[in-house]
């Protein structure tokens, strides 16, 4: 089993919630949060002064899957949420050791 994390622009979470639910994933979790990269936040102007933006809005999905759903949820990530500009994001995957569904105590990939 592996958690994957994706890290993309906020208005694009509908398009990939949509692409993966076309796959069968039924569960993720969403988090509003900040962050920079290369992209490095940007200048504004507010009220004639000039400040800079350094922390840019995104969104972290993470979705847990089975080891062999893992590359088609990836692909479907990247597509769903590419534009081909900086800033798009990163997805990163890590090893799940154990998942538990708390209602029924279903254990592994069954609880997923």
């Amino acid at each position: 089993m592996k958690l994957v994390t994706a890290i993309i622009k906020p208005q694009l979470v509908d398009n990939v919630k949509e692409d993966l639910n076309k796959l069968g994933i039924r569960g993720l979790t969403a988090t509003e949060v900040k962050g920079f990269g290369r992209q490095k936040g940007h200048t504004e102007f507010y009220r004639g002064s000039e400040f800079e933006v350094a922390f840019l809005p995104k969104t972290k999905l993470e979705v847990a899957v089975a080891e062999e759903k893992l590359e088609e949820v990836i692909s479907t990530i990247r597509n769903s949420a590419k534009t081909g500009k900086f800033g798009d994001g990163k997805i990163f995957v890590t090893e799940l050791d154990q998942v538990i569904r708390i209602r029924t105590g279903e254990k592994g990939p069954e609880a997923i």
